[in-house]
């Protein structure tokens, strides 16, 4: 098959190029930039460049239909949310020339908003945090939280068009009424409605699947074990296990409601209060950390391609657990983290190990079943792409 993977900037294209390309497809990558990590791949047939669907989506979009056209592509797989969701959205117009095999943009788009997936969670019976939106700026003026602080401000979408651009997103906190109110007053119009939610204490789980209309192929689950940054953020270090029988009862209920087609990473926190997981968010895309479930014996591109392709697929229940992938680049940035930053910047929880614990232990040496995520000594120039960029963002 010829493939058409965008994005290849990201680790995730990195996994799917490697993937698809042991198995003999002829993966074609593309990108804002001619190089990239997963172009440096031995297993990338040939790059492409497209322009930022950031700021010219329509060039974005005429480019990626050329591209099929031209280099008769049978499947197309974006990565990333600004490069799915331009896609989706015109979602008929590149299923009359490959396949696409993605959900409709009216599901990726209710799994996208925040608002929208805690409501649909809250009928389901699913579990979430304690919540309160506010709508647009001034709505919540008189009292926005009437809960425990500290509180995580979320705004529904974590990109949101903008004109011909994009406002990109991202969670806060808030210690008190007054430090709510201040920041509530300084995030832009575009970035509501706003959730408030309580902070959950507890470790993040992380719940993968592969749907096929409504019917569940594949799950996967990892623990984090680092996250950059340590408040919360991507994974950095994590480790194959079963899935949370109650998170996978969610995540299942939340993505056959929404008649779920392609692939989705359910993310929850468990709350050490209670032992229950609580509903963060979906992602209705590939994720960054995909090499460990690749690793683990779950192949989502595999699976994916062969979904395209019209195969019946048989679900997948088992894989290897206690697997470990970790991100060296990242690993360095949360290290350079613990060191430079104070716990009050890093929004450190009082329970959280001391700055200088945690720096030992993002040091620690490699233990066994562990797997460098990007470095493959078999396929090395990515790493070595990566290692140059690194260096020159002044790290």
């Amino acid at each position: 098959m010829r493939i058409l993977v965008t994005d290849g900037q990201s680790r995730a294209a990195l996994a799917i190029t490697r993937s698809l390309g042991e198995k003999g497809h002829d993966v074609h990558v593309a990108a804002v930039t001619a190089r990239s990590v997963a172009a440096s791949s031995k297993y990338c047939h040939k790059s492409h460049i497209y322009p930022d669907p950031a700021s010219d989506r329509a060039g974005y979009l005429d480019t990626i239909e050329d591209l099929i056209d031209a280099t008769e592509i049978d499947i197309l797989l974006p990565v990333t949310d600004i490069c799915l969701f331009p896609v989706v959205e015109q979602l008929d117009r590149f299923r009359a020339i490959c396949s696409v095999p993605f959900a409709s943009i009216s599901a990726i788009e209710k799994a996208a908003n925040k608002d929208e997936i805690t409501q649909l969670a809250q009928k389901l019976g699913v579990a979430t945090p304690r919540s309160r939106t506010i709508a647009s700026k001034g709505s919540g003026r008189n009292e926005p939280w009437d809960g425990q602080f500290p509180v995580v401000l979320k705004s529904s979408r974590s990109r949101v068009k903008v004109g011909s651009g994009w406002l990109f997103t991202g969670v806060d906190y808030a210690d008190s009424a007054s430090q709510l109110a201040r920041k509530l007053e300084q995030l832009p119009d575009a970035a509501y409605p706003v959730l408030l939610q309580e902070r959950i204490k507890g470790p993040g789980i992380g719940v993968f699947y592969c749907f096929d209309n409504g019917r569940r192929i594949a799950t996967f689950a990892h623990r984090r074990l680092q996250e950059k940054p340590p408040s919360g953020g991507v994974s950095v270090l994590r480790e194959s296990v079963r899935p949370d029988p109650k998170a996978d009862e969610y995540g299942q209920a939340l993505l056959s409601a929404l008649n779920w087609h392609g692939v989705a990473m359910v993310e929850f926190k468990l709350d050490e209060r209670d032992n229950i997981p609580k509903l963060m968010e979906i992602n209705g895309r590939f994720w960054g950390s995909l090499q460990l479930a690749i690793d683990s014996g779950v192949d989502f591109p595999d699976l994916l391609v062969r979904m395209a392709s019209g195969e019946s697929l048989q679900e997948i229940d088992d894989y290897e657990v206690g697997v470990r992938s970790r991100w060296l680049c990242g690993e360095l940035d949360l290290l350079l983290l613990f060191l430079l930053k104070s716990r009050t910047t890093l929004n450190l929880p009082a329970h959280h190990p001391s700055r200088f614990l945690s720096a030992l232990k993002v040091i620690n040496p490699f233990v066994r079943r562990q797997k460098l995520e990007v470095l493959r000594v078999s396929d090395i120039k990515p790493w070595l792409y990566e290692v140059r960029q690194w260096l020159r963002a002044g790290r």
